[in-house]
């Protein structure tokens, strides 16, 4: 640990310290953080894909298809556009338009409220809109629940239509939408579904997604050489290449940097930053209430 005393006055973690007061400690240290978020982070305060959540929501997919969990049913694939859409205008309401507050979301942003960070998320609910973020410093790189996009990907365009979700929601019937609801590209006549990305055709990636990736590199590149302090928050190893490992790669080239993973399970840690590396394995939620101020 010797590396890391050298950088940060919390390192290493006293044996008396919690690891809420350690992760204060570290915030109130750094020079600049950025902070990955993943579906834990959703979980830890309520926003779980399993459970009475999902069952209460599609007890007639489930029937259907034995389904296991929103997420496996989310790229799933339908029998046509009508039960594409009647599937993915409940899950829409569900994780976006009516998707209430996050109390732990809350208590992040209160922590950051004087702090220099930028958040990058894989999660592409509505969480960071509801507790009020201040969204220039959000990369949303999967995509969001309330866009769409062409399901051809012809243009790099994305749209929304609330009101034609919730008609959806109100007039669907045995797992269908009314024909006349579905949505067509106004490019190419196909199909369009919800805006988040595909391990295949990738993702419609427009001037907000862009504008949103250049203000992220933006602030990696103008405090690449201060003390960062790169937070993953319950981030797993389902898509690792778009925060676990460049938050690793960013440790291991800069030396003043400390990576500190918030997740339940211990996942591989490269062996060059494994001084550079602490996991707080408290629940996420209750973790970060005791850091927010009151």
């Amino acid at each position: 640990m010797e590396q890391i005393q050298t950088h940060w006055k919390a390192l290493p973690m006293e044996s008396s310290m919690s690891q809420a007061d350690f992760l204060h400690q570290v915030i109130e240290e750094a020079e600049a953080i950025v902070i990955g978020i993943g579906a834990g982070m959703s979980a830890a305060t309520g926003f779980t894909y399993v459970g009475k959540r999902f069952t209460d929501a599609f007890p007639d997919f489930i029937a259907k298809y034995r389904f296991f969990d929103m997420l496996q049913a989310s790229v799933f694939d339908f029998e046509d556009a009508r039960e594409y859409w009647a599937f993915k205008s409940r899950f829409s309401l569900l994780n976006f338009f009516d998707q209430p507050i996050g109390q732990a979301y809350v208590d992040l942003r209160q922590m950051m409220s004087d702090k220099n960070y930028h958040i990058i998320t894989t999660n592409a609910d509505n969480a960071f809109y509801a507790a009020e973020f201040d969204m220039d410093k959000v990369f949303r790189i999967q995509g969001e629940y309330g866009l769409w996009q062409c399901s051809e990907h012809c243009h790099q365009q994305t749209y929304h239509d609330e009101a034609l979700i919730r008609q959806m929601v109100r007039e669907q019937s045995d797992m269908k939408i009314p024909a006349n609801l579905v949505p067509y590209c106004p490019k190419c006549g196909a199909v369009m579904e919800v805006n988040k990305r595909d391990e295949v055709k990738g993702m419609v990636e427009d001037d907000h997604f862009h504008e949103q990736k250049a203000r992220y590199e933006q602030f990696l590149e103008e405090n690449q050489a201060k003390k960062i302090l790169f937070l993953e928050i319950g981030v797993g190893h389902t898509t690792p290449q778009f925060i676990k490992h460049p938050f690793q790669q960013m440790t291991k080239g800069n030396p003043k940097s400390l990576f500190v993973t918030m997740n339940q399970k211990d996942y591989f840690t490269p062996q060059e930053i494994l001084t550079q590396t602490v996991r707080i394995d408290d629940d996420i939620a209750s973790v970060l209430h005791s850091v927010a101020p009151e």
